[in-house]
């Protein structure tokens, strides 16, 4: 009985499969904490500090159902969540990894056609720059978070003092490194350079498209360290808030 020959997966003798891998799993690990800690509801606040996952922080709104348990982060984290999952930079490697499209430069998909981004559902990437724009109003929210944060309460007298803890400069490392990866987004470099082809006759813009583009030449490494400083400040005021870790105060 005659066989079928298979077709070649990929010639390359590397461990070509070890990159994809490892995204896979560092993707699926953070999709799993976040959510983990979004249905938690608890120890995102330790004083002054107030993990990203909880922030803006406010009460069970009034269209919320009675059955469903509440977390003001179940709100909160499908706009940075949507604005990180259609990232241009994020899609190459999550097709890659997750759904192997291709999972590998010179290995063949495990697939015979191709849809593309222009039919449903991944046309839907391209609410990509809208999301952007919300991005952008987390960003002041975050650096007010870190404003809150060097300001502590005396739980003797009640006094509120200037003061610095190493959660501050997590909170601050956190936003800063979320602004990189942000402001380093191409829509943005975009919508800076004005729509324009050319420009070298408006230097304003031109400006703009550079600063923009100075943070997106570094957009696949701010991308990943945004990435794990954003499940590490939510995880270092869990543990403070739990009395696991102790914040030292250093001014």
């Amino acid at each position: 009985m005659a066989h079928a020959e298979l077709p070649v997966l990929t010639m390359r003798r590397d461990a070509w499969w070890v990159q994809p891998t490892v995204t896979a799993i560092v993707f699926v690990g953070f999709i799993v904490y976040t959510t983990w800690a979004a249905f938690q509801n608890a120890h995102y606040r330790f004083g002054p500090y107030l993990s990203p996952l909880y922030s803006p922080e406010f009460a069970k709104p009034g269209f919320w159902p009675n059955w469903l348990p509440f977390s003001p982060a179940l709100l909160i984290l499908p706009f940075p969540g949507l604005f990180r999952v259609t990232c241009y930079y994020y899609r190459g490697a999550y097709y890659k990894a997750l759904w192997a499209d291709p999972p590998a430069c010179t290995v063949r998909e495990p697939r015979k056609s191709y849809l593309g981004e222009q039919k449903l559902p991944l046309i839907l990437q391209n609410v990509h720059r809208y999301f952007m724009y919300i991005a952008l109003i987390f960003l002041v929210i975050l650096a007010h978070d870190v404003w809150d944060a060097l300001w502590f309460t005396d739980p003797a007298t009640g006094r509120v003092a200037f003061g610095i803890g190493v959660g501050t400069i997590v909170l601050a490392i956190n936003t800063t490194l979320l602004a990189c990866y942000t402001l380093g987004c191409h829509s943005l470099r975009h919508v800076v350079g004005g729509y324009r082809d050319r420009l070298a006759k408006n230097p304003v813009q031109r400006t703009a498209y550079d600063c923009v583009s100075c943070f997106n030449r570094w957009h696949m490494k701010w991308a990943w360290m945004s990435l794990f400083f954003v499940a590490f400040t939510d995880i270092y005021v869990r543990l403070c808030s739990m009395g696991v870790w102790h914040d030292w105060r250093i001014a």
